[in-house]
């Protein structure tokens, strides 16, 4: 296992110059899915929004955060995501909009937490949110407080298991507006699937961890 400090050095330096970008997010998209930087220019409303990752260390490993969202009548309903969401007019910018949510969502105050960077926008055609992920590194985790309004339950996994193929399987998904999607590439974490701009992100996380190891 490599070793904290040099994980948080490598992997910075990753953020800031060698995304994998949209091929890492091709390798979960689901069968028919615009590449995100094309899908955007035939959009015609745009909604920002960003989502935190917060790693840390739990028992000599480091660890991701995820959240599941509670059943509503909507897109996203019920799915595993990142604390994160849309961008406020008071937000000055889109980093202060993933501390903000991180804080509403799980109880992170806004000050934790240091930032290694930015990964690539994912863009969702369904809802029209273009999500920019920014990663945080926190030595320990702090209490969390779920929002039981938004939030169903809170989840961990070892960040290093992405890099077991094993967790990589497909599904099929009926959609709230009855289409129905085959071979849904998904990640097995925690005994949840784990699909969609998620699954995504998380593939590009695993390019990077793949590339630092």
């Amino acid at each position: 296992m490599i070793q904290e400090d040099d994980f948080l050095k490598q992997f910075k330096k990753e953020l800031a110059h060698n995304l994998p970008g949209e091929s890492a997010h091709q390798k979960m998209a689901p069968l028919n899915r615009p590449l995100s930087s094309y899908a955007i220019k035939e959009a015609t409303n745009i909604r920002e929004s960003a989502v935190a990752v917060i790693l840390f260390r739990k028992n000599d490993e480091i660890h991701c955060v995820l959240t599941q969202r509670q059943e509503y009548e909507g897109n996203h309903s019920g799915q595993i995501s990142f604390p994160g969401g849309k961008k406020d007019e008071s937000d000055s910018h889109l980093e202060e909009t993933a501390r903000r949510e991180c804080f509403e969502e799980i109880g992170i105050q806004r000050s934790i937490g240091l930032l290694l960077g930015q990964l690539t926008d994912v863009f969702i055609p369904v809802s029209g949110f273009k999500v920019s992920p920014f990663v945080y590194y926190l030595h320990e985790l702090p209490e969390l407080i779920r929002n039981e309004r938004e939030v169903a339950e809170i989840i961990d996994f070892p960040l290093f298991d992405l890099k077991k193929e094993a967790i990589i399987s497909q599904m099929e998904i009926t959609l709230p507006n009855g289409n129905t999607l085959k071979k849904v590439p998904y990640f097995n974490l925690s005994d949840k699937q784990v699909w969609g701009a998620t699954a995504l992100i998380l593939s590009e996380i695993k390019e990077i961890l793949l590339s630092i190891d």
